[in-house]
């Protein structure tokens, strides 16, 4: 019994020290003046000069850190200039050639044991229990949104109907910006889903050749990020109460970004653990819409395919 509270005791001292040596690699990565310059101007696109002007006029306005170990306003500052740097809607235009386009948006389902309460929210039509997960990602299959609140019971468009980015794209007046769904959302002013029954070499139809091949970057940010956290796959389960699970799952997203930024590759899935996604995956039931918005919705979708035929011109 002491040999064991000595261990206990040992790990939990080894831990502290860990946390004060990774706050102490942290300092130093925030350190800017150990970035070269080029590469400074390459990520922020602002000299360091011109950036400490910034963060003179910037940093009072802040709130306060409410930690010690708290995020640095600094840094707060860096995150910002770095993704408006990133220049996400050129990202995927270069890449599918879908201009205005912020993200792909997808649900997946990530397999649970049966919850002692609420269970029939969490059991889906492919009778087992799960979270469904919706993410939002861009062209460089980094997770921008993710919602691992909702049961497997939970259709997609529904969860997509609460989600707070789309209270925010459907509040925006002079921006015209589109999220890429499959048909099993709505379409929308901001959500552009395939043309049903479009001819082949018409412009819907080109439309849907890039819209389906864009769209494939959710289903491989999907891979990549269960092929490294294997927890996650639907073949398996994670014996946890389903807020816990939540919170797993999110670690994971949050993980799997730090690796793509950081270059990290990652062991993507087999092909024969591609096919078990698929089966274990729920599918997508057409959404309803309603007419007024549909019809917005068939507007903006237009106005798209009409200068996509403009951009091949």
């Amino acid at each position: 019994m002491a040999t064991r509270q000595l261990l206990i005791a040992a790990a939990l001292r080894e831990e502290r020290l860990e946390r004060r040596r990774n706050r102490r690699r942290l300092r130093n990565q925030l350190n800017i003046s150990n970035i070269p310059d080029l590469e400074f101007v390459g990520n922020y696109r602002l000299s360091r000069e011109l950036f400490e002007e910034l963060c003179q006029d910037i940093v009072p306005l802040l709130p306060p850190k409410e930690r010690r170990h708290g995020i640095e306003p600094t840094l707060k500052i860096l995150t910002a200039l770095n993704f408006y740097a990133r220049g996400s809607y050129q990202g995927f235009y270069d890449k599918y050639g879908l201009p205005a386009v912020v993200g792909f948006i997808d649900c997946s389902h990530v397999a649970i044991v049966r919850p002692s309460e609420h269970e029939e929210q969490y059991f889906n039509r492919k009778h087992f229990h799960s979270i469904n997960t919706q993410v939002i990602c861009d062209s460089d299959l980094l997770i921008t949104n993710v919602d691992a609140s909702y049961g497997g019971a939970t259709h997609d468009a529904y969860i997509w109907r609460e989600c707070e980015i789309r209270n925010h794209l459907e509040g925006l007046q002079d921006e015209t910006v589109y999220l890429l769904g499959d048909s099993g959302y709505a379409l929308r002013e901001h959500m552009m889903t395939p043309v049903d029954n479009a001819v082949e070499n018409s412009p819907e139809g080109r439309y849907n050749y890039l819209q389906k091949r864009a769209r494939c970057t959710i289903e491989r940010t999907f891979g990549v990020l269960k092929g490294r956290w294997r927890c996650l796959l639907a073949a398996r389960e994670l014996h946890y109460c389903p807020e816990t699970a939540g919170k797993i799952i999110l670690a994971c997203c949050v993980l799997h970004n730090m690796c793509i930024r950081a270059g990290i590759e990652g062991a993507e899935l087999t092909e024969e653990e591609h096919q078990s996604e698929r089966t274990r995956q729920v599918p997508f039931e057409t959404a309803a819409s309603s007419t007024q918005a549909l019809q917005a919705g068939r507007r903006a979708r237009n106005s798209l395919i009409q200068m996509l035929e403009r951009n091949r011109r």
